[in-house]
């Protein structure tokens, strides 16, 4: 898989984690990159994303204003920071290329890993 998450860990609810998405063989500047989840029984969904043109952002609902996406073209990293993280962000999360329409962002190519995210007390 062309993407490797990390950061994941366990913490308590209110707690905070940064994750990172790198790529060693494509140039992640040159994509729109969106974080995704897939907590256990459900299907993956989608967080938010990032565009490569204007660095424009998208946020599902459920996390808006607790969770915020970057990137560091110089280190081809694009960083997902969570904070006031609850029982419900329990997840696996993964990062992906993606095309961004009016329906949001669509991940196209293979899945990484991922990173276990977990919220509890």
């Amino acid at each position: 898989a062309p993407f490797v998450e990390s950061g994941g860990g366990s913490v308590q609810p209110g707690g905070s984690l940064r994750l990172s998405c790198t790529a060693s063989a494509i140039r992640l500047a040159d994509y729109a990159i969106g974080w995704f989840r897939q907590a256990p029984g459900k299907e993956r969904e989608e967080v938010s994303c990032i565009k490569g043109s204007d660095g424009s952002t998208l946020y599902t609902d459920s996390v808006r204003g607790r969770f915020t996406i970057s990137r560091d073209n110089a280190e081809n990293t694009v960083f997902l920071q969570m904070n006031s993280l609850n029982v419900e962000d329990t997840a696996v999360y993964y990062c992906s290329a993606v095309t961004v329409g009016t329906n949001g962002c669509t991940p196209f190519g293979r899945w990484g890993q991922g990173t276990q995210v977990t919220v509890s007390s």
